[in-house]
């Protein structure tokens, strides 16, 4: 059976910690797969001094908007997959909401492990704001190796 780690990763030095400690722990993959998640761009009317909505967002703008998302995000995962220094990397783009989106691919792929980095923040930070790696953790379909900032 061939194995496929999905190595995410938010552009952060925490994440790119992550991977690369996982990497070197868990290879050879039999394929390694370097995802980030951008989000989808938020439309906001623009409002004038009176309150009323200006002018509306037109679609043209929307798709700049995703585009110049997804450049960002292609950016952040090229740089993650160059820090591994192997050469058969693949890397994706998603978009939408990091933790639903990152367990949706791993089951696509047939993940063997999904590896992240978590942030540590405490029990009520993650109970107010979410947790990216607690979603993954909760519903991935594979096993999910988590780092902490130490």
């Amino acid at each position: 059976m061939a194995t496929i780690t999905l190595l995410c990763t938010d552009g952060s030095e925490l994440a790119t910690h992550a991977i690369e400690a996982a990497h070197r722990l868990l290879q050879p993959a039999d394929r390694t797969v370097v995802v980030t998640v951008v989000p989808e761009p938020h439309v906001v009317l623009p409002y004038d001094a009176s309150g009323m909505a200006g002018a509306a967002v037109v679609p043209d703008d929307i798709m700049a908007m995703q585009d110049e998302l997804r450049e960002e995000g292609q950016a952040v995962a090229d740089a993650a997959a160059a820090s591994l220094g192997i050469a058969d990397v693949e890397t994706r783009i998603l978009v939408g909401d990091p933790g639903r989106a990152i367990c949706e691919l791993a089951d696509e792929l047939g993940a063997t492990v999904v590896v992240l980095g978590t942030r540590g923040r405490g029990g009520l930070a993650r109970a107010v704001m979410g947790s990216v790696s607690d979603h993954v953790i909760r519903h991935a379909p594979c096993p999910v190796l988590v780092t902490n900032p130490e």
